[in-house]
């Protein structure tokens, strides 16, 4: 990460808490969200906004109206008009890619300074209608007359008005997230009480850094609509109550008979927005900011989605070391996104094992993994959520953050996604 010389550096980077979806964030869309993360962003930093070259920001269900948030968010956040701004998508790593296509940006010397994260609103979604009523709908639009606009929905049935919602399913597999957790649970040898112990863990470990401030420092409040009278200020998803005999309680949602995967082990579909400030090493200092860190290198991989879908981080890590010059040992923080637990321990399995290296990547041995303890040692998305676009951002920052306030020099951020992806990146301080 040394492209033209120039060293990419992680500012300062924020989110707004993060909302199950259809509660305090209902009348938020994922635009306004990404507004109040790059305005507080902003603010954090006293950044002069003219300094900003781009604005790079993801997303994964897009807006129809909106299709480009990147540059709503700008128009938005009080950044220049003048500053241009796009939108990517890459599934649950939006916001990584977003972050890396910014420091791209700056390694090839068109910019110094970018702003870069991700936003979602899994409460406003949009919803289709059928092929057939579709172009009813257009035939009537183009009519000339009342006949002709009653003529258009002459074939249209009762089936034809049903809605049609976006699915989390792989198009080419017709499996959902969950259905391709379990099959990881079930082919990796996960049990039910390994994936609700994981979970257990992710609250309990959430809940301690809300109450000592650890995970509240990275979020912005938000003042909710219409009234503006309600504040939030933390994640709501967290269950500091929570125990592993209500966990074992639950039923399993995807496999119901023989299933392991329930919504206890599993992240919660979540509304929320996350921003980061990137710079060349040499801005930074030029304007007197202490950076969080740096990106020392990173890597994106993917496989068949037929196969085990969120195996992705396990092809990239060992790209990603390999680039950065160290290996697993140096790693003094790792933040896993926490799409299930099933996922979670089935990545990690599969980083430590020998025959893994040798039949699916080409390698000697394993890379290895931390110890526990190094591991989202403030809990991950199961208990603080996963808003698609923003987690990325999310787990950036809290991976950062700690590592300053441990005095730690690597640490490694990993986020599987849909399309069976994956990416990793070594981040480093100093």
């Amino acid at each position: 990460m040394n492209g033209n010389g120039r060293r990419v550096a992680i500012v300062e980077g924020c989110r707004t808490p993060f909302a199950r979806s259809g509660t305090a964030f209902r009348n938020l869309s994922a635009v306004e969200l990404g507004k109040v993360a790059v305005r507080e962003l902003v603010s954090r930093t006293d950044l002069d906004v003219s300094q900003v070259d781009h604005v790079v920001y993801g997303t994964v269900v897009q807006s129809v109206q909106e299709p480009n948030i990147a540059r709503e968010v700008t128009l938005g956040a009080g950044i220049p008009p003048s500053v241009p701004a796009f939108t990517v998508g890459r599934a649950c790593a939006s916001s990584n890619q977003a972050i890396t296509s910014g420091a791209e940006q700056i390694m090839a010397g068109v910019a110094d300074v970018v702003i870069a994260g991700g936003a979602e609103s899994l409460t406003d979604v949009p919803i289709l209608f059928s092929p057939e009523m579709r172009n009813a709908l257009v035939r009537a639009s183009k009519a000339r007359s009342l006949g002709e606009r009653v003529a258009a929905f002459a074939a249209i049935r009762p089936r034809h008005l049903a809605p049609i919602t976006p699915a989390i399913a792989e198009p080419t597999t017709g499996l959902t997230m969950g259905e391709s957790a379990e099959k990881m649970a079930r082919e990796n040898g996960i049990s039910r009480e390994e994936q609700d112990r994981w979970a257990l863990r992710s609250h309990q470990l959430a809940a301690a850094a809300t109450a000592d401030g650890r995970l509240t420092r990275e979020i912005a409040p938000v003042f909710v609509p219409p009234k503006y009278e309600e504040v939030v200020t933390q994640d709501n998803g967290i269950r500091a109550d929570t125990s592993l005999e209500k966990l074992a309680a639950l039923k399993p949602v995807f496999d119901r008979k023989y299933g392991t995967v329930t919504a206890g082990n599993a992240s919660p579909l979540t509304d929320g927005a996350s921003a980061v400030l990137l710079m060349s090493e040499e801005k930074a200092k030029a304007m007197g900011y202490e950076p969080l860190g740096y990106i020392r290198s990173y890597a994106y991989a993917s496989l068949d989605p037929g196969d085990q879908l969120l195996q992705g981080p396990v092809y990239a890590a060992p790209v990603a070391l390999d680039r950065a010059g160290i290996s697993m040992k140096d790693i003094d923080l790792l933040e896993i996104h926490e799409a299930f637990a099933a996922q979670v321990l089935s990545n990690l399995q599969w980083w430590d094992s020998d025959r893994i290296a040798k039949e699916r990547l080409g390698r000697d041995k394993a890379i290895g993994i931390p110890p526990e303890d190094r591991i989202n040692v403030m809990g991950g998305s199961i208990a603080i959520g996963h808003p698609f676009g923003a987690t990325g951002g999310r787990v950036t920052v809290t991976l950062l953050n700690e590592l300053k306030r441990r005095g730690g020099q690597f640490g490694m951020v990993s986020v599987c996604a849909a399309g069976a992806m994956g990416f990793v990146m070594i981040v480093e301080r100093a």
